[in-house]
């Protein structure tokens, strides 16, 4: 079978949650090869877990220029692999860096590119969710190598015990890729909860929390979920722009969304209509959020969310 390149999201060489969804995908279409850019001691940890999910080989590209610039070296990598092993696909999680080099390299090696995928079949057809999640699109490239992004939470991670063998690659970014240097990088207080876009569980508030997220942050906790707001909220100041769900926010997809005290406005919807499951909670019955919801409350968030939280503690 034709080889698959599977670009590795890690931290540290943690690989993520959504690198392994797409090992998954990858397993459709051919034979998953996945492809690591940093430490090389940090890549040979990392294909432990990696062969585990399928991953025949695992290419660490370990250059120090991939750590210190952005974007364009690891695209000018991915294009140089294409090139050089012809492989069926290049599958990528649907991040804003992932994006950008997958189009990069796309561009490089003249194929096309599918972004915010959620499904992908066997043949390379993939599904999106477009005009604000209004349509459900099935695509498929047309030439060149298939470079598809695919969004985090689009399916479980399946276990396939596969080789993992750790090759090294060597490759020196060109000075041409070398132009945007990055100087300092900062780190946010982690809060303990998961990243929003990755998150199985997302519980969001709106309007209706008035500024008063204890509600939203209490349930969240409770489920071991990820906290997002909607646009009003975060206009308001109420919560940062880094937890916004929408058109001009986050795009999630989790197992379950909770949408607290938002009325369903189509910016919102357009962040979070893929998600598998959705419970809205809001005193206004005839709030769009109900159209989009698979089970609704009518009713206060301040008296809907702590009983809810206390059931899911009881449970515990």
């Amino acid at each position: 079978m034709s080889e698959v390149l599977v670009l590795v999201d890690h931290a540290d060489g943690t690989v993520r949650k959504s690198t392994l969804e797409l090992l998954t995908f990858a397993r459709r279409i051919g034979t998953p090869v996945a492809v690591f850019v940093g430490d090389a001691a940090a890549g040979e940890a990392a294909a432990g877990s990696l062969g585990e999910h399928g991953a025949e080989k695992v290419l660490v590209a370990s250059d120090a220029a991939f750590g210190e610039f952005l974007v364009a070296p690891t695209a000018e990598l991915l294009a140089a692999l294409v090139q050089e092993r012809q492989p069926a696909a290049v599958l990528v999680t649907s991040g804003a860096a992932d994006r950008e080099v997958a189009a990069r390299a796309a561009i490089k090696t003249g194929s096309g590119i599918i972004t915010d995928a959620v499904d992908v079949a066997a043949d390379g057809t993939a599904t999106q969710q477009a005009f604000a999640a209004s349509y459900t699109i099935n695509g498929k490239v047309t030439q060149g190598t298939p470079f598809i992004a695919v969004k985090p939470n689009s399916t479980s991670p399946e276990a396939a015990a596969a080789a993992g063998a750790v090759e090294a690659v060597s490759f020196a970014p060109s000075d041409a890729s070398k132009t945007a240097r990055i100087v300092k990088v900062e780190e946010k207080p982690a809060s303990g909860r998961p990243s929003l876009t990755e998150a199985p569980i997302v519980v969001s508030g709106g309007r209706g929390t008035g500024g008063d997220f204890a509600p939203v942050e209490a349930l969240a906790d409770a489920l071991g979920a990820a906290v997002g707001a909607s646009r009003a909220a975060v206009d308001a100041g109420w919560y940062p722009h880094s937890h916004q769900v929408g058109q001009t926010g986050k795009a999630v997809s989790p197992q379950l969304y909770v949408a607290a005290g938002i009325s369903g406005a189509i910016q919102h919807r357009a962040g979070m209509q893929t998600s598998k499951n959705i419970v809205a909670v809001n005193k206004d019955d005839e709030a769009p959020i109900f159209e989009l919801a698979d089970f609704g409350v009518v009713g206060d968030l301040f008296q809907v969310l702590p009983q809810a939280t206390d059931a899911v503690n009881a449970r515990k």
